[in-house]
C-alpha cells in the first residue's frame, strides 16, 4: 500500500489552493481588483487551519499536543456541528451538503484534542475543521485510532506537533491517470477527499532530536488489522501532493531529525 502511495503521488505536480493573499494589484492587469485565491486563516483556541474555499474543505488543520492541554473533561455530547461564520456564505461547508450524503462529518482537529473547556471543543465542530469522511471502518474506527495514536505519543515526546488535512489523488484507468472525486451537497458543493494525511513533528524539550513522519490513509474502510506502517510515508511525498510545506523552519536533512516510527513504534492499539 506505501510504495503505492508514494509512487502515484511522486507522479504529480504539486498543487493546493495557494495560500497569499491579496496579491500584488499596482499593476495594470488587476486594475480594478485581485481575483484569488483567498486563503482564509482561522487560529481558534486547539488549532489553526487554512480553509480552500473552491473544495469547502480545509487545506490543513494544525495542532500542538501536550500532556497538558489534552486534560480536561468537555463532553462532546453538548457540542454541535455549525458552519462558519468566518467563511463567505459563496464559500461555506453547509450543514445540508453533508445530510444524507453517506459520509460522515470528519474532524481533522479531533475533538478529544480540546477537551481543555466545552468552548474550545466546540471549536472543533466547526465545518472549516471538517471533511467527508467514510463513516464505518474509517472515521469511527481506523481514523479514529489514529488520532488516538496521535494523542499517545504524548507519552513519549513533551511536544507533538500534527497537521492533518485531505488529499486528491490520482487512479490509473488504462495507461491515463485521472483525479476524481464526489462531491456532496445539492446543489453539489464540497468535495470528497479521495485520502487523508496527517504529518507528524515530535519533539523532548531536553533533546535536541526531532521524529518526524508521516501517513496518508484512503478515504474507504481500513480493516482494524491492517499495520500503521503501512501507511507511513515521506513527509517529502505528503508535500508534494498537497502543495504544502510542513514544519520549514526545521532542517529535515540533518542528523538532528529522526523518523517517527524509528523513535517510537507506530502501532495501533
Amino acid at each position: 500500500m506505501s510504495k503505492l502511495l508514494v509512487a502515484i503521488i511522486a507522479s504529480i505536480t504539486a498543487c493546493s489552493a495557494a495560500l497569499a493573499q491579496g496579491g500584488n494589484t499596482d499593476n495594470e492587469f488587476l486594475k480594478y481588483g485581485y481575483p484569488g485565491p483567498e486563503s482564509d486563516f482561522l487560529l481558534r483556541s486547539r488549532y489553526a487551519a487554512s480553509y480552500n474555499r473552491a473544495l469547502r474543505n480545509p487545506n490543513w488543520v494544525a495542532e500542538h499536543l501536550t500532556r497538558d492541554n489534552l486534560n480536561g473533561t468537555a463532553d462532546r455530547s453538548n457540542a454541535d456541528f455549525k458552519e462558519d461564520p468566518a467563511i463567505p456564505v459563496a464559500f461555506r461547508a453547509l450543514l445540508k451538503d453533508y445530510y444524507r450524503s453517506g459520509f460522515d462529518r470528519g474532524h481533522m482537529c479531533p475533538a478529544a484534542d480540546a477537551k481543555k473547556d466545552l468552548d474550545s471543543m466546540k471549536e472543533t465542530f466547526i465545518l472549516t475543521n471538517i471533511a467527508p469522511q467514510v463513516g464505518a471502518g474509517f472515521n469511527r474506527n481506523y481514523w479514529a485510532y489514529l488520532e488516538k495514536f496521535v494523542r499517545d505519543l504524548t507519552a513519549t515526546f513533551d511536544d507533538v506537533y500534527c497537521i492533518s488535512g485531505p488529499l486528491y489523488l490520482p487512479t490509473k484507468e488504462g495507461d491515463k491517470w485521472f483525479v476524481k472525486y464526489q462531491v456532496i451537497g445539492n446543489p453539489p458543493n464540497v468535495a470528497v477527499p479521495t485520502h487523508f494525511f496527517k504529518a507528524i513533528l515530535a519533539k523532548n524539550s531536553a533533546d535536541a532530536m526531532f521524529a518526524l513522519g508521516a501517513f496518508a490513509l484512503p478515504n474507504e474502510a481500513i480493516d482494524n488489522s491492517t499495520p500503521l506502517t503501512e501507511f507511513d510515508i515521506p513527509i517529502e511525498s505528503v508535500e508534494k501532493a498537497a502543495g504544502l510545506s510542513f514544519f520549514n523552519k526545521v532542517d529535515h536533512n540533518t542528523e538532528t531529525i529522526v523518523p517517527l516510527c524509528t523513535a517510537t513504534t507506530c502501532s495501533l492499539r
